[in-house]
């Protein structure tokens, strides 16, 4: 039996068409991917993501057990501060990819897959039986009684002030939701309910997320949907999600990540704090880091017209004695450049900008070029 978010009803009346997505049914599109995909990059669309899970981590220890658990620093984050982050196993496979928000001294905010919820749950309470201090960190599933929805585009700042009424009264220090950095949170009321707004984002836009009381977001959605229709606001599916978030080379789990594949793989090194100290995965991933790796992500344009890669396809290298050399992860055909692209592992020694390749699709190999990320850039 799929699950449904709380905006379920709102997808079947805007004629939303419904797929399943890691245990959930969710709206793929409810216009047309490009539609919804240009809406994003040029105005504003909204994304339920519900789905996504929350784990509130609190107490004196949680600062030091997150620290040890997760890749990125969390030192480094004081209340209302977020940061992109990784959980991984011994061997320094990514059991998930998340945002850790500090949203009070001692109590942070874990956002996390939804098709993760339930693997990361288990890790999280493994790991704190074996924590030194475990009678100082309490872990709180919050995420059936938690909703969210992402709003993004380059027009969202222009009205996202008025769902929200007054200054934070929690996280960081603002007097409106717009004046948010980017990785900030902070809470704000909506009609006498305390709701969170985050400044990250999954399309390579600006934007921001609203997590609230699952009992409110219907109500909050068609405010933002009210205010934001002017400004060229948007309903959109899970289609424009991922042919935004691959454009700009933004990893999904499942695509880019697994319990296989590492951060140093995956070109995410950037977000492993070596010089921390003690974490899981530390010894594995520091090797990788000084010895090298079996694989490494690459982003590649189709240089000729084709059908839009796909994951599972095979990658292969050109020219006399080629061979095959990886498999696409991601791929897609992207809206905003019209072209064939997508994100693949390949074998280290072809993993070199402007490095002509193939991508074998439907049995024919079509030619394509390793090319730096992201792959879509905005106009300055």
């Amino acid at each position: 039996m799929l699950k449904r978010t709380s905006l379920f009803e709102i997808h079947q009346k805007l004629g939303g068409r419904l797929v399943e997505f890691g245990g959930w049914e969710m709206p793929v599109q409810y216009t047309s991917i490009m539609d919804e995909h240009q809406a994003v990059r040029k105005a504003a669309g909204m994304f339920d993501i519900s789905h996504m899970g929350e784990v509130l981590v609190t107490g004196a220890g949680a600062e030091e057990f997150l620290n040890h658990t997760l890749t990125n620093d969390v030192r480094k984050l004081v209340p209302g501060l977020g940061q992109y982050t990784l959980m991984c196993n011994e061997g320094g496979g990514v059991i998930d990819d998340l945002y850790a928000y500090r949203i009070a001294d001692t109590e942070y905010l874990l956002i996390i897959n939804a098709s993760r919820i339930e693997p990361d749950l288990a890790w999280l309470q493994r790991r704190l039986a074996a924590f030194p201090k475990r009678g100082s960190v309490e872990l709180h599933n919050v995420s059936d009684q938690t909703a969210a929805v992402a709003v993004q585009g380059p027009r969202v700042s222009e009205f996202i002030d008025r769902c929200f009424s007054g200054g934070s009264t929690g996280g960081a220090v603002v007097s409106r939701a717009s004046e948010l950095k980017k990785n900030q949170i902070a809470q704000f009321q909506f009609s006498g309910f305390p709701a969170w707004v985050g400044r990250t984002g999954y399309t390579g836009e600006e934007g921001f997320e609203i997590i609230a009381p699952a009992e409110i977001i219907t109500a909050i959605w068609s405010m933002v949907m009210a205010v934001g229709q002017p400004f060229g606001l948007q309903a959109a599916g899970l289609g424009a999600r991922d042919t935004l978030r691959t454009e700009v080379c933004y990893p999904l789990y499942g695509h880019e990540l697994d319990e296989e594949t590492t951060p140093i793989e995956a070109g995410l090194g950037f977000f492993v704090a070596l010089d921390k100290g003690e974490f899981v995965g530390r010894t594995a991933l520091a090797e990788q880091k000084a010895g090298g790796v079996s694989k490494k992500l690459v982003a590649f344009k189709m240089t000729e017209k084709s059908a839009p890669p796909r994951p599972h396809y095979p990658i292969w290298s050109t020219g006399p004695g080629a061979a095959l050399i990886g498999e696409v992860v991601s791929g897609t055909q992207s809206p905003s450049l019209g072209i064939g692209l997508g994100m693949g592992y390949v074998k280290p020694e072809f993993a070199k900008g402007q490095q002509a390749i193939e991508i074998e699709i439907r049995g024919q190999r079509a030619p394509a070029m390793i090319v730096p990320k992201p792959l879509f850039r905005k106009p300055v």
